[in-house]
C-alpha cells in the first residue's frame, strides 16, 4: 500500500525548573543563592531524507514529543538543554496546521529542515533574582511547556517525467523496460494501485520517471483514487500520454484522460506531452497507428509508436523525452514559508470573564506566568500577587465585583480571592 497521506502530531521539549539552592560552605554561614536555570526544551523540526519515497513510517507512529530541558541544580549549575527531534520525511511533502489547514512547508529540497514546534524556555534559578535589596530570594521559577501541533502531511512525488494513460495501457510496463524499477504487471486494469518510481540513465544522462496509476472517468473528484493519483503527476515538467493499441478508440481514450486532468488542475493538461501508442507488437496496434498519427499531426501534437513488450522504439523515445526536458521550462521555486508562527498576541494584555463559580482571568501572558510560578515558594507567591497588581489586574477584579472567598482561574489555576 502506498501512503501519501498522514497526520502526526508534535511536542515540543518542557523547559526544565528552576531551582532554588544556597551556598553550604564552611566559614560561610550565609553563602548567597546559587540555583541554577533549567535548560531549554528540545525542538521539533521536519527533515527531508531523499532515500524515502513514501509517508508509510507514520502508520505505525503518529506522536512524537522532543526531549526536554534539564532541572537547573544547585552551585550555579544551568539543566542542560533537551536534544532536538528530528522527523524525516520524503522529498515532495507538504506540511498544513491540521486545525487551520495553513500551507506551512513544501519540503523539496534533500536536507531542507524546517521548525514546526518551538521547544520550551527553561526555568529561571533563584541565582538570577538576586538584587542588591534582595540579596537571598527563594524564587525560581517553572519551564514553560514546549509547542504542541498536528500537523497534516500530504506527499507530492518529484518526477520529471510522469506517464499516463487509463489502465492497462502498458505504462507500468514501459517504466520496466526503461528503469531498474519493477512494479507489478498483469494483464487486467488497475495492476498499478500506487505510483511507481524509476531513474532513467541515457547518454550519461539521468531523469526521473514516475508511472501514475490509469485514470478513468471522474478521477479528477476521486473516482478510482484518481484525485490521490493525479496530483502526483502536478510536479513533472514532461508527460508521456500513453495510449493502449489495443483498445477499441485510443483517441477517445486520450481526449478523456486530458479532461480529467484539466479538470483537476488547469496547469497539469497544458504541461508537455508525448502521445505514444504502444503494443506495436499486436496487429490491431499496427492497424490504428496511420489514424492516429495523422489526427495526432492535425492537432501539433507529437507522437510516436512503440511497443514497450518488446522495446521497439523505445531508445528513440526516450532521446525525445529528453530532448523535450531540455526545452521545458525549470520549475519555479516556491516562495520561502515561514515555518513556525507564534501565537498571535492578543490586543489586551487580559480579559476578566465571569463564571457560574467564580471569575477566569485570560491572557497569554499572565497564564504563562502563572504556569511558571512555583506555588510551593511563598516568595513565589507573594512575587506573582505583586506581577497581578502591576498589570492592573487586582483593580480590574474589583471593578468586577469579586468579593472575598470567591475563587480566581487563571489557565490550570485556582486561586481564592482574599
Amino acid at each position: 500500500m502506498f501512503f501519501d497521506e498522514a497526520k502526526i502530531s508534535v511536542q515540543a521539549g518542557k523547559g526544565g525548573d528552576g531551582v532554588i539552592s544556597f551556598r553550604r560552605e564552611k566559614y560561610v554561614p550565609f553563602g548567597g543563592p546559587n540555583g541554577g536555570n533549567g535548560g531549554d526544551g528540545g525542538d521539533v523540526y521536519l527533515v527531508v531524507n531523499p532515500h524515502l519515497n513514501t509517508l508509510i513510517a507514520f502508520r505505525h507512529r503518529a506522536h512524537f514529543r522532543a526531549e526536554p530541558g534539564e532541572d537547573g541544580r544547585g552551585k550555579d549549575q544551568h539543566g542542560k538543554r533537551g536534544a532536538d527531534l528530528l522527523i524525516e520525511v520524503p522529498p515532495g511533502t507538504i506540511v498544513r496546521d491540521a486545525e487551520t489547514g495553513e500551507l506551512l512547508a513544501d519540503l523539496t529540497e534533500p536536507g531542507q529542515r524546517v521548525l514546526v514546534a518551538r521547544g520550551g524556555k527553561g526555568g529561571r534559578g533563584n541565582a538570577s533574582f538576586a538584587t542588591p535589596t534582595d540579596q537571598a530570594p527563594r524564587i525560581a521559577t517553572r519551564g514553560d511547556e514546549g509547542e504542541r501541533r498536528t500537523l497534516e502531511l500530504e506527499l507530492k512525488l518529484i518526477a520529471d517525467v510522469g506517464i499516463v494513460g487509463v489502465p492497462n495501457a502498458g505504462k507500468s510496463t514501459l517504466l520496466s523496460v526503461i528503469s531498474a524499477a519493477r512494479p507489478k504487471i498483469a494483464d487486467y486494469p488497475f495492476t498499478t494501485l500506487e505510483p511507481n518510481l524509476g531513474v532513467v540513465a541515457l547518454d550519461d544522462r539521468t531523469f526521473v520517471v514516475a508511472d501514475l496509476p490509469g485514470l478513468i472517468e471522474g478521477a479528477h473528484s476521486g473516482v478510482g483514487l484518481g484525485d490521490q493519483f493525479l496530483r502526483h503527476a502536478e510536479r513533472t515538467r514532461v508527460l508521456i500520454h500513453l495510449l493502449d493499441g489495443a483498445s477499441a478508440d485510443p483517441l477517445t481514450d486520450m481526449e478523456s484522460v486530458n479532461l480529467e486532468m484539466e479538470l483537476f488542475e488547469p496547469a497539469l493538461a497544458a504541461k508537455p506531452q508525448l502521445v505514444v501508442l504502444n503494443k506495436m507488437d499486436l496487429p490491431q496496434a499496427q492497424e490504428q497507428w496511420p489514424t492516429v498519427k495523422r489526427v495526432l499531426e492535425r492537432q501539433g501534437k507529437p507522437a510516436m509508436a512503440i511497443s514497450a513488450a518488446t522495446r521497439q522504439g523505445v531508445p528513440e523515445l526516450l532521446r525525445r523525452v529528453l530532448q523535450m526536458l531540455d526545452e521545458a521550462p525549470l520549475a519555479v521555486p516556491e516562495p520561502e514559508i515561514k515555518v513556525f508562527r507564534p501565537q498571535p498576541v492578543d490586543e489586551k494584555p487580559f480579559e476578566i470573564v465571569r463564571e457560574p463559580d467564580g471569575f477566569r482571568v485570560r491572557g497569554a501572558r499572565v497564564e504563562r506566568i502563572a504556569r511558571r510560578t512555583i506555588w510551593a515558594s511563598d516568595e513565589a507567591v507573594l512575587r506573582f500577587e505583586r506581577i497581578l497588581s502591576a498589570m492592573g489586574i487586582h483593580d480590574a477584579l474589583r471593578e468586577a465585583g469579586v468579593q472575598p472567598g470567591d475563587t480566581i482561574y487563571i489557565g490550570d489555576i485556582e486561586l481564592e480571592w482574599h
